[in-house]
């Protein structure tokens, strides 16, 4: 594993750390490492949940070292901007539940990344913003739909197009984030709800995970049908047959992730 990212797993959930102070950038080698790392916990059938945090009491991530972007070459930004979205993509399509721990500043890629996640859990102090057009850039990494699709068009044009950064408060308020906790105490928070998959049965939080994010890419209408036909297909597998016995049985389930 890269030094630039800690990776343990403690019981069904799996840890990933941004270790490269002082600000945890992402670095080209890092994120296709992230890529990597989510790749193998998906074949990993005993994880269930990813929490992803920042290491330090101040930043989750500031997103990428402008350095990198300083010569302008059209290259490097090609090679940047594909190794983000994959590695963003690859963390969005997880098939368990990922949790963002937001211990302190997320900016452009660093917020982008933790919009990758399925929940948002922030420290007070904690602040987000995509400032990446004040510096003559975009958020490249899913910031312009995944926020439109979190806080609703005004406020995305907000902090994107006026570079407007919100403050734990505030992201509350719009969505932003589901849960604001004191500082210091955010992983502790996200572990503490991670923790709750292990009472659900995996294979039905991937397909119900499938079904709530289909909505971003077709109507309503067309994603009845394939809740429909997820249910059934649960049927094929051991943990339906376990949830349902258990339950009757009046015993905690033991999931398989079959």
């Amino acid at each position: 594993m890269s030094s630039l990212l800690n990776v343990s797993i403690e019981g069904h959930i799996a840890q990933v750390t941004n270790n490269n102070p002082p600000a945890n950038t992402w670095t080209l080698d890092s994120l296709k490492e992230l890529k990597n790392i989510i790749t193998e916990l998906n074949s990993n059938k005993a994880v269930y949940a990813l929490v992803l945090t920042g290491q330090g009491e101040k930043f989750f991530s500031a997103g990428a070292d402008l350095n990198v972007f300083a010569s302008g070459d059209k290259g490097v930004a090609f090679d940047m901007a594909s190794v983000f979205g994959e590695a963003f993509e690859t963390l969005r399509d997880f098939n368990g539940v990922t949790i963002a721990a937001i211990n302190g500043y997320a900016m452009g890629g660093g917020l982008e990344v933790a919009l990758a996640c399925d929940i948002r859990i922030c420290e007070d102090q904690a602040q987000m913003a995509l400032p990446e057009a004040k510096v003559g850039l975009l958020p490249c990494a899913g910031g312009t739909q995944n926020l439109s699709w979190l806080v609703g068009e005004g406020w995305a044009k907000r902090m994107i197009l006026c570079g407007e950064r919100v403050d734990s408060k505030t992201a509350l308020k719009i969505g932003l984030v589901e849960e604001v906790v004191a500082k210091g105490g955010s992983l502790e928070a996200a572990m503490k709800l991670a923790q709750q998959t292990s009472q659900q049965s995996p294979t039905s939080i991937t397909a119900c995970k499938q079904l709530i994010q289909a909505g971003r890419a077709a109507s309503i209408n067309s994603a009845l049908p394939l809740e429909r036909e997820l249910f059934v297909s649960l049927f094929n597998s051991k943990d339906q047959k376990e949830g349902v016995n258990a339950f009757l049985e009046k015993r905690a389930p033991v999931w398989l992730n079959e």
